[in-house]
């Protein structure tokens, strides 16, 4: 009986992330703004990359924002939840930022076809460790600037989260500069899981970087692309 208020805790945090953060903006936006399916359009996934694709910067950087903000808020949510109840503020965020990612890519909202996941994962990274985040975040986006592979740049970004925060799986870290616990640990293993199913949802992606047919990112707009292509 002592035991149930822990049990509810991971109960709610799988099942509220979830659905939260299974209401896709791209999809919302797609269908009200352009009365379009974004998930018919350009690579088929509903996010913010093939949104900006399809429709330039417009509305995209609020697509950007709004999955950015339901990651942030409930990671931060569940972390304090998981304080107050056992102390285990990296763990709420990791375990909500991982059922916010599976809400996101299946969300029983759209017949469970959504989107990757990269922007909930980058808001759940900050709460487990801020300076792993940072480094992540650098790498990424100076390998968004040279390669301008998003797909494998977000996967790099991502498996590097786990690497940092374990490496060099003793009993002590060197990066983090925090002994290893069992709140440690568990957090290594849901950040290991997401990953995962990040790369699992990019295996599209995959297959159109070994084919040489994955598109590049750019800053510039639809609009700028098209009239550069009929200048050239």
């Amino acid at each position: 009986m002592g035991n149930l208020p822990v049990i509810l805790l991971y109960i709610i945090f799988a099942v509220i992330p979830y659905l939260v953060a299974g209401i896709n903006p791209a999809i919302v936006m797609s269908k009200l703004i352009y009365h379009e399916d974004i998930r018919e359009k350009g690579s088929g996934n509903p996010g913010f990359t093939n949104f900006k694709r399809v429709y330039g910067n417009k509305f995209a950087w609020y697509v950007f924002i709004l999955d950015i903000s339901k990651g942030v808020l409930l990671c931060l949510f569940s972390a304090f939840a998981f304080k107050a109840v056992n102390g285990q503020f990296h763990l709420g965020a990791s375990y909500a930022g991982f059922f916010a990612m599976l809400g996101h890519s299946y969300p029983v909202w759209y017949k469970f076809k959504g989107g990757k996941g990269f922007l909930v994962a980058c808001s759940a990274i900050w709460f487990m460790d801020w300076r792993v985040a940072l480094v992540a975040m650098c790498i990424f986006l100076i390998l968004l600037f040279t390669v301008k592979y998003m797909s494998l740049c977000t996967m790099i970004a991502a498996w590097l989260c786990p690497v940092m925060i374990a490496f060099p799986f003793g009993t002590y870290c060197p990066i983090t500069a925090e002994a290893f616990d069992a709140e440690h640990i568990a957090m290594i293993c849901v950040c290991a899981l997401s990953c995962a199913l990040m790369t699992w949802r990019h295996k599209e992606n995959i297959k159109r970087l070994a084919a040489g047919t994955e598109s590049k990112f750019s800053l510039k707009s639809k609009k700028a692309k098209d009239t550069e292509a009929e200048n050239n």
